[in-house]
């Protein structure tokens, strides 16, 4: 779930910039020491949006930078258990497909997807059942349950989101629509019927 959140961290400006200790170079160092890391309490920060106050600096012993306490406003991606969630195929691998979800990935794992039994086929990049015509493959839309969750803070690429398409009105978004298709058609027949 994306959320707009108000943080505080601290920030160093290096000597070259303190002449310029404004909310818009502060802004500039929190995005570039914020974005795209993992944080267990907050989620992924997407984008540092605002900075709405500066303290006073401190000089630290044998550091060439002022530090500075800054307090701004930032939109996160912190998946929540059970959360349904869209997202797209971005690799598939004999053990199921990596879904991206926001600015993370989550695996979908060959055994949650569907009922049916699925291979990988390799020479396609999918995975391909042997009951029917379906198959999952890099860049098809899905809708998934966030199941387990082990965020990293470390190394956000070891971050884990395990995620499942198992339940009804869970899937491949073009299965998904050929079931609704195929429940209407089967409404209008009854309805003919009587």
């Amino acid at each position: 779930m994306y959320k707009r959140v108000r943080l505080t961290d601290t920030v160093e400006v290096p000597p070259k910039h303190l002449a310029d200790v404004s909310n818009e170079r502060v802004k500039a160092l929190l995005q570039d020491k914020l974005e795209g890391r993992m944080d267990e309490d907050v989620g992924s920060v997407v984008s540092v949006i605002e900075v709405h106050d500066i303290g006073e600096g401190a000089v630290l012993p044998n550091r060439p930078g002022v530090y500075y306490e800054a307090e701004f406003d930032a939109l996160t991606y912190d998946p929540d258990m059970q959360e349904v969630i869209d997202g797209t195929v971005v690799e598939t691998v004999e053990f199921g497909a990596f879904v991206g979800i926001g600015p993370v990935d989550g695996l979908l794992h060959v055994s949650q997807i569907t009922d049916e039994y699925l291979t990988f086929d390799g020479a396609n990049q999918q995975l391909a059942s042997s009951d029917s015509d379906k198959t999952l493959g890099v860049d098809d839309a899905v809708r998934a349950r966030i199941v387990t969750k082990s965020i990293d803070e470390r190394n956000p690429r070891d971050s884990k989101i395990g995620l499942t398409a198992k339940q009804p009105g869970l899937g491949k978004h073009e299965w998904l629509e050929s079931e609704r298709r195929r429940r209407e058609q089967q409404g209008e027949n009854v309805e003919e019927a009587n």
